[in-house]
C-alpha cells in the first residue's frame, strides 16, 4: 500500500514520539521486571506495579478473588495502617488507584517526579506485608457485593453483556466476570484471599513501570533498594486461554427491564498472543475499523445513516488480549425494526465485506485512524505506562508497539477479506437479543 502525501506528517509524528521517549528495561535478581520510559515534558511521574493475576486465573467457585484482593491491598500493613496509604499519597500531592481485569491487576501512583521513591517504598511494602484483617475483609466484601449489585444486577445492559460473554467464551475462563459471581462472593473467606495473595503477589510475577521525568539509572537503584530483598515465589504457569475451534452457533433471548432493545453479536477469534500468524490479528484489527471506524465506516454509514435500520452500533476487538478473544458488535435497532432483522442487516454487511473490494482510500483512512489513536495516547504519561504494563502482563512485551505501523501497513485488502471469511462465520457466532420487559413491583429494589 502506497501512502498519500497527507499521511507523512502523521507517520513522522509517530516516529518522533517513539524516538523522543527512550525506554529501558532491567530485571532484578528476584525476578521483578522494571521498565522505565523517560518523558521530560513536565516534572511528574507515574509509578505502576502490575501483577499477572486476574479473574481468568481463578478456579470455579472462587471467582472474584483477584478483584476483592485489590480492595484489600488498601487495608494496610504494619508500617502503613489501614486508611493511611491514600492519605499519605494525597498529603504529598499525589493520586493513586488500582484496577483489575481478566488478566492482570495494577496499582498506580502519580506524583511530582521527586516523590517516586515514596511510591516505590509504599508498593514494595504492600507487595509482601499486607495484613488480612477478618473484620476489614467482612466490611470490604460487602462493598464488593454492593458494587456488583449497582453495576451489574441493577443494570439490564450489564446483565446482558455478562451473560453474553459467559455464552460466547465457550471454554475459556474469560467467560467469568472480573468482579465474580454473587454466590462466590457470598461464600468467599478471608483465608481464600490470604492464600491468593501469597500465591501470586511476588516480584517474579510483577512488572514495575515508571514513566515521566526520571533518570533510569536512579530508578534502577531505587527499585533495588525497595524491592531487591523481597524473595521470589514459585508461582503457577498458566497458559494463554484457547477456545475450541468453531464451537457452533449460539443464541440467547433475554427479557429484562431495559429502556430499549439491544443486540449483542460476537465471533470467536484469536488475539496477537494466539494467532497462528501475527498478520491474522493485524488483519482483524483493520477489519474492525473498516466496519466501525468512525462516521464513514461501513456499518455506521450504511445501516445508521443511509438505511436507518439501526440507531447506534459499536464494535470491539482486543488484539492485545491474553489468549483467544471476541470480535463483538453491539447494536440498537431503529423503531419498527426487530432484533432479528437488525442482526440480519449486520450479517448481510459482513457477507458483503467478504466479496466487495476495499479501496486504497478506505484502507488508508483506517490505517491513519489507528495510527492517530496511538500517537495521541503517547501524549499522556499514564496512558504510556498503561500500554507498557498491559503488554508486559500478557506476555507480548512493550516493544510490540515498535512495529505496529509496519505490521498494519503490510495488511492487504485480501488479508482483510480472508480474515472475515475465516472468522466471521456462523460456527463462531454468538448472539444475544435483549428485549425490554416491564418491571413489576415485586422486582423493584
Amino acid at each position: 500500500m502506497r501512502c498519500k502525501p497527507w499521511l507523512y506528517p502523521l507517520l513522522a509524528a509517530l516516529s518522533l514520539t517513539a524516538h523522543a521517549s527512550p525506554t529501558q528495561e532491567f530485571t532484578l535478581a528476584n525476578g521483578l521486571k522494571v521498565v522505565v520510559r523517560e518523558d521530560h515534558r513536565a516534572p511528574v511521574a507515574v509509578t505502576q506495579v502490575w501483577y499477572r493475576i486476574g479473574s481468568s486465573y481463578e478456579p470455579p467457585g472462587k471467582t472474584g478473588m483477584s478483584h476483592a484482593l485489590e480492595h484489600m491491598m488498601f487495608k494496610g500493613t504494619e508500617k502503613v495502617p489501614s486508611g493511611e496509604f491514600s492519605r499519605l499519597v494525597a498529603w504529598f500531592g499525589g493520586s493513586d488507584n488500582a484496577f483489575t481485569t481478566d488478566d492482570y491487576t495494577a496499582y498506580y501512583q502519580v506524583y511530582s517526579s521527586n516523590r517516586v521513591p515514596l511510591a516505590l517504598e509504599l508498593e514494595a511494602d504492600r507487595m509482601v506485608n499486607l495484613k488480612m484483617n477478618p473484620d476489614a475483609f467482612a466490611q470490604e466484601i460487602r462493598v464488593v457485593m454492593e458494587e456488583r449489585r449497582q453495576r451489574t444486577e441493577d443494570n439490564p445492559q450489564s446483565q446482558a453483556l455478562e451473560r453474553f460473554q459467559a455464552m460466547a467464551l465457550f471454554t475459556t475462563p474469560h467467560r467469568t466476570p472480573t468482579i465474580g459471581w454473587m454466590q462466590d462472593l457470598q461464600s468467599m473467606k478471608v483465608e481464600d484471599l490470604t492464600a491468593w495473595y501469597r500465591l501470586w503477589y511476588a516480584p517474579n510475577n510483577a512488572t514495575l513501570v515508571v514513566v515521566g521525568d526520571v533518570d533510569p539509572q536512579q530508578i534502577k537503584a531505587q527499585a533495588e533498594q525497595y524491592f531487591g530483598a523481597i524473595p521470589a515465589q514459585n508461582t503457577p504457569v498458566i497458559p494463554a486461554p484457547r477456545e475450541i475451534p468453531q464451537p457452533g452457533q449460539r443464541e440467547m433471548q433475554l427479557s429484562l427491564p431495559a429502556k430499549v432493545p439491544a443486540l449483542y453479536m460476537g465471533f470467536n477469534v484469536p488475539s496477537l498472543t494466539t494467532a497462528a500468524a501475527p498478520k491474522d490479528a493485524y488483519a482483524l484489527r483493520m477489519l474492525l475499523s473498516i466496519l466501525d471506524g468512525g462516521l464513514s465506516a461501513r456499518l455506521e454509514s450504511r445501516l445508521v445513516r443511509t438505511q436507518r435500520s439501526l440507531t447506534a452500533i459499536s464494535s470491539s476487538y482486543n488484539m492485545m488480549a491474553r489468549g483467544d478473544t471476541l470480535f463483538t458488535l453491539t447494536a440498537i435497532p431503529s423503531e419498527g425494526v426487530t432484533l432479528e432483522q437488525a442482526r440480519q442487516k449486520i450479517l448481510d454487511e459482513l457477507e458483503a465485506l467478504k466479496t466487495e473490494s476495499i479501496s486504497n482510500e478506505e484502507l488508508e483512512r483506517v490505517y491513519t485512524g489507528i495510527l492517530a489513536e496511538n500517537v495521541f495516547r503517547q501524549d499522556d504519561i499514564q496512558e504510556q505506562a498503561n500500554l507498557i504494563g498491559m503488554l508486559e502482563s500478557i506476555g507480548l512485551g512493550w516493544k510490540t508497539m515498535d512495529n505496529l505501523a509496519d505490521n498494519l501497513k503490510a495488511v492487504t485488502p485480501d488479508d482483510i477479506r480472508d480474515a472475515a471469511k475465516r472468522w466471521l462465520t456462523s460456527a463462531n457466532m454468538t448472539s444475544l437479543l435483549l428485549k425490554p420487559a416491564d418491571l413489576t413491583v415485586g422486582e423493584a429494589r
